[in-house]
Parts: C-alpha cells; structure tokens; sequence
C-alpha cells in the first residue's frame, strides 16, 4: 500500500473525513524530482508545507469548485489572502482603485501600510462606475471591492466593474466573505475572489483562515519558491485546521440558506417597526435590484443586516441587552452559528478616520449583526422586540404584527 507521497484525490484507508498531513516536509524519489521541484518544472509532487500539503490542497480544490475557478491558494487569515494577492500585483510607484467602504483591516492595510512600499490607493464609491474610471490612472494596476461592502452592505455591480477593469487592462480583485454561494464574482467578471474562511464558511469562529480563487496561472505564481507571495510571506493554513474547514463546508449550503431566512426574518420586523435597517434583501435597499440581478436566488439575500441609532451609548445599550436575554454575543466578526453584534465604527472599522466614516455613512450608531441560525426565529425576534422597549428606543409599536 503506498502511503507517502499520495495525491489529493486519494482517500487515506478509505476515511470518511479527510486525512491529515501531519508533515511539513515531503521526500523525493530522486534529487532531479527536487530540482524539478525546486524550478518549477514539476508540479505533482509536495515540497514543503509553506508550499502546499495534501490536506490544503484537498481544501483548495473543494473552494476553487464552489467560485467556479480553475484553482485557489489558501492562507492562514483572511488578511494574508488578501495582502499577498496586493503584492503579487503592484510594486512601488504602483496604484489601486478600492471601494471606499471596505473591512477596516484591509482599508488600513491600503491606507497605511503599502504607502511604505510606494504603492498609493485611491478609495472611490464602486457602485459609481464612473467615479471608478475616473479614478484609474496609467500606473493604475487592480480595482478592488466587495461584493456586499462591509460594515455598510452596499452591493457592488460586480459584472460592470469586471467589464471597467477588462476594458483597461485591470486586476479586478473581489472579497466575497459575506457572500459565499450567494454570489459567484468570477462567473461575472472578477479576475481573483478573496475568502476570510474564517468567517460564514467555516462558520465556527474557532479558526483563522483565508483564500484566493483564481486561474492555475495565477495559483502558481502565488506559490512560486522565489518570487510568490503567498510562499514568501509565510501566511501559511495548518493542515488540521485546513481540514476542519473542509469539512464545514459540506454544510455551508444549509447554513447559508438558514442565515439568510433568519436575518431577512429580523430586518423585515424590524423596518416594519419603523427602525432604520439596512439588508440588500428589502425592497428599501438602494442595491435591491443589483443584488437580485446578480446572486443565487435559493441562498437567498445574506446573514448580516444593520440596525441605526442615533449614537454609540443608544448602541452599546441595546448590544448589551441583546446579549444579557442570550440573544446573541457582543463580538466583532461573522458567519458564527450564534448571533453576532457590534458597532462597527468603534470596532472593525475604527481604522478608518471619522470624518472619512461620517462621510460615507457610517456613524457611531450603526450596529451590524450576523444572524446566526437560531431554530426558532419568532422567538427571537420577540426578544429583540423586548430588548429594544427596555432600552428605551423609538420605533416601538406595541400592535405591531409581521403578517
């Protein structure tokens, strides 16, 4: 029985679950097999666990078959992903185009960090395709957005941006985390589509982890021994934790649909209600119709929605009461199988100047919540309603009924 090196197609004694490469470096059957290796030349033999493993390439398949890519390379965070992939494609004197409302960490991570390296980033509105244009200079190498805009949740016209960025000659770079399943980028037009594995996808919020689909291409320039960022950077995915990832995904389709009931559940009430909420899956939505265009309709609309007060003191009170009656937890991230709340602007995009935050519509007061996949929803929905009369909120409407 051959056990070392086997491929990632071969199942290990016949296991269920998927083996786990407990080894961070491979033996070669011959010193040209290495250097072949080593060149480039060869590619069906592991190297190194920086390089790749079997358990993260089992991973890597199964996540370049649900964006329909031709491959992917995973990462030990979502950051890593999305750092490596930035500078695999621009260099000093370089520029990006970005969406103005992105994760505070990768907006910090353009703003503040790759100026060091004499790369510079324009922040734009993306669902303004002109503002786009016009932003791209000759130095101009990626476009980069989200497909639901974090913590906002504006909806990117991926298929226009995809068609912009072509035109151009341009990298379109889509981060998909909160949308998995619901929206495939690369079928519209991105060129590279970005995870945090960490959070909807995984869905335990028990690891960190990252991916970027893309072309066998550009998998294997990522991976290069010699100028790849992603074996360079050393942002590396464990393959234990690699492989719980790969079996959580084998409910994501079901959880997703559940997270997408639920929150469309609670966002619908609560508007009913009269508070200001955002979620892409009401007709009050200014992207409704984009996000109608453009995503899997079973999966429906997402598992986030976003509930405005008028200040962070209204927010923190009524976060602390959700989590008092068990509603959910006080906790930055998402895609957890519990609830999930916090307020965005004193938290995961703290990063981004408040004057910068106000211009774009993200006060003190807005709260973005991860619908988790609560079994009784009505239930739920009538603690929030609970929570929010204890706190004093405007909006309460005591006859009120979501039928």
């Amino acid at each position: 029985m051959k056990l070392w090196p086997y491929t990632p197609n071969e199942q290990a004694q016949w296991g269920i679950n998927p083996p786990i490469s407990d080894s961070a470096t491979y033996a070669f059957p011959s010193a040209d097999a290495m250097i072949e290796t080593f060149e480039g030349t060869r590619e069906d033999h592991f190297l190194y666990s920086r390089h790749s493993a079997p358990t993260t390439t089992r991973l890597e398949m199964a996540l370049a078959k649900m964006e329909k890519t031709e491959s992917a390379v995973v990462f030990g965070s979502g950051m890593g992903a999305i750092s490596a992939v930035l500078m695999q494609h621009c260099g000093q004197g370089d520029h990006i185009v970005a969406s103005r409302t992105i994760y505070g960490g990768t907006y910090a991570f353009m703003k503040f960090f790759l100026p060091k390296l004499g790369i510079e980033t324009t922040f734009v509105d993306t669902n303004n395709v002109a503002a786009v244009e016009g932003a791209i200079r000759e130095n101009t190498r990626v476009i980069y957005t989200e497909t639901m805009s974090n913590p906002l949740l504006r909806i990117t016209d991926i298929a226009s941006l995809g068609q912009l960025s072509h035109s151009k000659g341009l990298k379109l770079i889509v981060d998909n985390t909160f949308t998995p399943l619901l929206v495939q980028p690369a079928q519209l037009g991105a060129d590279i589509v970005i995870h945090s594995l960490t959070k909807f996808i995984n869905g335990n919020s028990d690891c960190v982890a990252g991916v970027a689909c893309c072309t066998a291409e550009m998998a294997h320039t990522l991976r290069d021994v010699n100028t790849g960022a992603a074996m360079l950077f050393g942002s590396t995915l464990d393959s234990t934790r690699a492989a719980g990832i790969l079996k959580n995904l084998q409910t994501l389709d079901v959880r997703m649909i559940r997270h997408s009931q639920n929150a469309h559940y609670l966002a619908r009430g609560l508007e009913k209600m009269g508070y200001r909420v955002s979620y892409p899956g009401l007709r009050s939505h200014p992207d409704h119709d984009i996000m109608r265009a453009q995503h899997q309709s079973r999966y429906g609309f997402g598992g986030l929605f976003t509930l405005e007060v008028d200040n962070f003191e209204q927010a923190n009170a009524l976060m602390q009461e959700l989590q008092k009656a068990g509603l959910g937890h006080l906790a930055v991230s998402l895609g957890h199988h519990q609830t999930l709340f916090s307020a965005s602007g004193t938290s995961t995009s703290s990063e981004i100047p408040e004057n910068e935050r106000l211009d774009m519509g993200l006060g003190d007061g807005l709260i973005r919540f991860s619908v988790g996949l609560d079994g009784d929803i009505e239930s739920s929905f009538m603690g929030y309603r609970q929570a929010l009369k204890k706190v004093g909120l405007t909006g309460w409407k005591d006859s009120y009924s979501l039928s």
